[in-house]
């Protein structure tokens, strides 16, 4: 069962590291790119849609989609950062 719980724990890990990532190179795609209907911009909008899309029913209406971002990147920072440190502490 321990086993089964460090997996679990790993994979939610590897999630957050993702999100992580790919939230950190929408906000940079998002301040460098120069035309609004981007492919590029468009892309990580699709990809980190269904990552913000939690953060967003948190935080109030209106908020900018940019501070959105910020917030779900940091929020899925200090979930990889938490999962690792947690995993770091189990022992079978």
């Amino acid at each position: 069962m321990n086993e089964l719980l460090y997996r679990l724990g790993v994979l939610v890990w590897f999630v957050a590291y993702m999100a992580t990532i790919y939230l950190v190179l929408h906000i940079l795609v998002a301040r460098w790119s120069r035309a609004p209907d981007s492919r590029l911009l468009w892309f990580f909008g699709v990809v980190t849609g269904p990552l913000v899309a939690p953060i967003r029913r948190v935080l109030p209406p209106g908020t900018s989609p940019a501070r959105v971002r910020w917030v779900a990147m940091a929020a899925y920072a200090g979930l990889w950062v938490g999962m690792r440190l947690l995993l770091g502490q189990m022992s079978f």
